[in-house]
């Protein structure tokens, strides 16, 4: 196992949780800064653990096709590659084993401060064989992975209803009510932002839930495989299979998946020229069966059968979500001018656990430790409508149209629910949005956790589309919540602690 496939799968078993208590104690302002630390409600937070038999499928395949191989490459020879949605070039660099400054040589028009490439554009990428790379066959596109503008015309009641499977008669308690299984889908994929399709598509290949009228009769056990106390039931299961697909969709966006393991131990290093809604469901298939059972699964004949024969071709209409140089908005930090607030979690997961590393923690100022009620306010970072608020939970959107799929959206968690803004509710930068708390999670004190999306995809915190709030740049640390946040030569030093180091004011 490589190094970095060694600190993610690190990450991916310990997530995000964590605890601790801290001591008051006085700096500036005549108040303290309390210690404070979060996870993610309960209930999206199932660890998987890995399924050592192979699930049968929902009907049997024929025979996978045989997957293409590539050459080996001399070394730094000059391969074509194309563009895709959401490609960087520190990802590119780790995905075909050569060097940003390589890159650039090689392709003189790109910028040295370049984000996101252009879809489409033809590239010249200095590769250096690896061995055991696995199929160049591509699954799903990246815009039918997230849970953006691609499912904007989707109805997912509608289309279950109209399906013979037994999930169209299934309903479950789930978050405080009573659902249908095409609500769970939609809670699912509108909590992880991953496509609604998707993972019916997973849930019909693994147990029939839309072409076969018989219900399982492990529903309320292990039916998609992680087998976990923690897991059970198909809305648990459901949200473990979300958690582990992001983790493979941000692993190999971030360039820390560059391979992986299967149940026999054998390595799957995926296709360099792959993206990375492919990578994420062979990420995900690779996690319970045995590997017979996985080439099949990620074959033609596989999943990637189910979703056309279901939803159509998702390839035919392209519609990349991830433009290229795609920037950053103006951001505020989240709360007051002139009040040190701390700077509690670098970064860390958006939603779930592990990957993505799209959150920020910042925490007010308070006489005491504990989840108390804070009078004072988290701000929108900018202008924006509220599309979404619930228990502990306000998406700002940033175009205005209301909708969380579309465009620049905030993802503000732990909000009180006292004096929380209301959905449809406008909102220019600064105003407020409401007190920070320890509602929506666990956590040791109030504070705010943030993070960005854009057409659906969590955006990094840190890396070539870096959270940038009032200049303050983040950047990561050793590990989930550590990191900085640097403007010029000051630096702060994300810390549970709460000290000085850690403080930061807005308007500075």
């Amino acid at each position: 196992m490589s190094k970095s496939q060694s600190k993610y799968f690190l990450r991916l078993e310990r997530g995000p949780t964590r605890s601790g208590s801290g001591r008051s104690r006085r700096v500036g302002w005549l108040v303290c800064l309390i210690l404070v630390a979060c996870t993610l409600p309960p209930a999206e937070l199932p660890q998987p653990a890995i399924q050592t038999t192979p699930l049968p499928t929902a009907t049997s395949a024929p025979e996978a096709t045989p997957f293409p191989t590539r050459p080996p490459y001399n070394p730094g020879e000059l391969v074509d590659y194309t563009a895709q949605t959401g490609d960087t070039l520190p990802a590119l660099a780790v995905r075909f084993n050569t060097t940003i400054p390589e890159i650039l040589t090689a392709n003189p028009n790109i910028p040295g401060d370049a984000t996101t490439m252009p879809p489409g554009m033809p590239m010249k990428i200095p590769i250096y064989y690896l061995p055991l790379w696995g199929t160049p066959f591509q699954i799903l596109p990246d815009w039918h992975f997230v849970n953006g503008p691609a499912a904007l015309a989707f109805d997912t009641q509608a289309f279950v209803e109209t399906q013979p499977g037994w999930l169209k008669d299934f309903n479950a308690y789930v978050a405080g009510e009573t659902r249908s299984g095409a609500g769970i889908v939609d809670y699912v994929a509108r909590n992880f932002s991953v496509g609604p399709r998707l993972l019916l598509a997973v849930l019909d290949y693994q147990t029939g839930a839309l072409t076969n009228p018989a219900q399982p009769g492990n529903l309320d056990e292990y039916p998609l495989g992680y087998v976990n106390g923690n897991n059970r039931g198909l809305y648990l299961q459901l949200v473990a299979a979300a958690n582990q697909l992001n983790h493979g969709y941000y692993g190999w966006r971030a360039g820390e998946l560059p391979d992986f393991e299967l149940l026999n131990g054998e390595l799957e290093r995926p296709d360099p020229w792959q993206n990375a809604g492919t990578v994420a469901i062979q990420h995900y298939f690779a996690g319970f069966m045995g590997a017979a059972a996985y080439r099949e699964a990620i074959s033609p004949e596989g999943i990637a059968a189910v979703y056309q024969n279901l939803f159509g071709d998702p390839w035919a209409d392209p519609t990349p979500h991830l433009p290229g140089s795609l920037r950053q908005p103006a951001f505020q930090l989240p709360f007051e001018p002139g009040k040190p607030w701390t700077y509690t979690g670098g970064p860390h997961t958006g939603w779930g656990t592990g990957a993505p590393y799209a959150a920020l923690d910042f925490a007010p100022p308070s006489v005491k430790a504990g989840c108390l009620e804070s009078e004072d306010w988290a701000t929108a970072i900018a202008a924006g409508v509220v599309a979404r608020s619930e228990t502990g939970i306000v998406v700002l959107d940033l175009d205005g149209d209301g909708d969380e799929r579309t465009g620049w959206n905030i993802f503000y968690l732990h909000l009180a629910t006292k004096d929380r803004v209301t959905v449809g509710t406008a909102l220019a930068a600064g105003e407020p949005v409401g007190h920070a708390s320890c509602e929506g999670g666990t956590s040791t004190g109030s504070h705010i956790h943030i993070a960005r999306k854009y057409n659906g995809e969590w955006v990094l915190a840190s890396g070539t589309l870096a959270f940038d709030l009032e200049g303050w740049i983040a950047q990561d640390g050793a590990d989930a919540y550590l990191g900085t946040l640097t403007r010029g030569s000051r630096v702060i030093t994300a810390c549970e602690c709460s000290n000085r180091a850690s403080q930061i004011i807005s308007g500075e």
